[in-house]
């Protein structure tokens, strides 16, 4: 996706068009809380989505909202070519589990 992503803002860049992406992070949604409904035990399966994150905690859709408003807005007219990853450390830290 980083790949496309440099790949089309290189492409669009003199016409003034600017391309990112999110990386988004496991995101507490509905369709989350619907896969986890089906699940035998629905508060084991949160509490094992949730230790796998860095932050202890599923990504909000508010927060990955927020990554995309900032690229959509004014603010971010000199961004082109990145990601954002709105998940909570998983993309780029390497921490050791916790005991």
């Amino acid at each position: 996706m980083l790949a496309l992503t440099r790949a089309m803002a290189a492409d669009h860049l003199a016409e003034g068009i600017r391309v990112n992406c999110v990386h988004p992070g496991t995101a507490d949604t509905p369709w989350i809380g619907r896969l986890l409904a089906k699940a035998d035990d629905p508060a084991a399966e949160r509490a094992a989505l949730e230790a796998r994150q860095p932050h202890g905690r599923l990504v909000s859709a508010d927060e990955v909202a927020g990554a995309v408003a900032y690229l959509a807005s004014p603010l971010s007219r000199s961004t082109t070519g990145t990601s954002i990853a709105v998940d909570g450390g998983m993309q780029e830290l390497r921490l050791r589990p916790r005991s």
